[in-house]
């Protein structure tokens, strides 16, 4: 899945074009390089997104089947890292 559609499906960013705009921009990272919008994410990546106020890191644990998740199955795609 793109990084764009999976930042988006769930739910780390509210839409996808901002999802777009974030990678375009170059703040979303993947394994520690720079991430393109047609980068695909697998399971294990670790994704990393540059906010004004510090970084955030999300390990991939899974790929949704669908294009949106309910946000009370967020924990079961992304894993919040510390540090």
């Amino acid at each position: 899945m793109r990084i764009d559609k999976w930042l988006s499906s769930v739910n780390l960013v509210k839409r996808r074009t901002v999802a777009q705009d974030m990678v375009k921009s170059g703040v979303v990272s993947i394994n520690g390089s720079v991430a393109k919008p047609s980068k695909d994410v697998k399971v294990g990546d670790i994704v990393s997104i540059e906010y004004l106020n510090g970084t955030r890191r999300y390990e991939v644990l899974d790929i949704p089947a669908t294009k949106t998740i309910p946000k009370s199955h967020k924990e079961l795609y992304a894993r919040e890292l510390n540090g």
